[in-house]
């Protein structure tokens, strides 16, 4: 289905008891803390890092009061045997943040490693700082057929629009241009994204703006961290049941 250039999606999401869902057992062992849940149970660069969108999914962290975690999260995309995509991701790294204080830091390692199928693992490097509610962090990775960079800004709850506030900045530079129907060559391009949040009457309200440098049949070349190459408008809202 082609896709227009602006996009407006309105998303209920009705749910209850959630964080049963997501933490399966948390445990203390050897002096870390051992969690296993469905859902990724540390920031790991949150906003900088693009999540996994398997159907399937489970994650095992463990975190040491000195700062110290590391942990492996687990993703299926495949809908079928003859379909089936498993993506491994490993990761390490430390989070230290100054008592009486509101600065903080992170720095850490991903490995993006595709089980089932025949290309060459990726790796990626994060690191950002926190300073009274508000987070600054960058990543790079090295990927088998290009380089990423991203710039991330989380700015927390402003005064003036009383709304969380984020926003994302992504460069991809490919190893090989890519060659369109017409002709152009594709070589690099950029994306990004500027997320508003609000919670009103017991309702979460997301919205977002993303967009990229590329345009019409360009966007057969884009593989980024949106979920959409065209301009796009995305409203969600959430509500508990209970």
């Amino acid at each position: 289905m082609p896709n227009p250039s602006w996009l407006v999606f309105i998303v209920a999401a009705l749910a209850s008891g959630t964080a049963t869902a997501q933490t399966l057992l948390q445990r203390d062992l050897g002096g870390f803390d051992m969690t296993l849940g469905t859902t990724q149970t540390r920031t790991m660069a949150q906003g900088l890092v693009k999540p996994s969108n398997g159907a399937v999914n489970g994650g095992l962290d463990f975190t040491h009061d000195t700062g110290l975690y590391f942990g492996q999260w687990t993703a299926n995309s495949g809908s079928s045997a003859d379909n089936l995509s498993i993506e491994m991701d490993t990761y390490a790294g430390y989070k230290h943040r100054f008592a009486s204080s509101g600065y903080g830091y992170e720095f850490g390692l991903i490995n993006y490693d595709h089980v089932t199928q025949d290309v060459e693992p990726s790796r990626e490097i994060y690191s950002g700082i926190s300073i009274f509610g508000s987070r600054f962090g960058a990543a790079f990775a090295n990927d088998p057929d290009r380089s990423n960079t991203s710039l991330y800004a989380d700015l927390g709850t402003t005064p003036i629009l009383g709304m969380g506030l984020s926003m994302r900045y992504g460069n991809y530079m490919l190893n090989s241009p890519v060659t369109l129907a017409s002709g152009d060559m594709v070589r690099s391009y950029n994306d990004w994204s500027v997320n508003l949040t609000r919670k009103w009457a017991d309702t979460q309200f997301n919205f977002s703006y993303t967009g990229t440098s590329l345009q019409g049949q360009d966007c057969s070349s884009y593989s980024g961290h949106n979920a959409y190459c065209d301009t796009a408008l995305l409203l969600k809202a959430s509500h508990p049941l209970f």
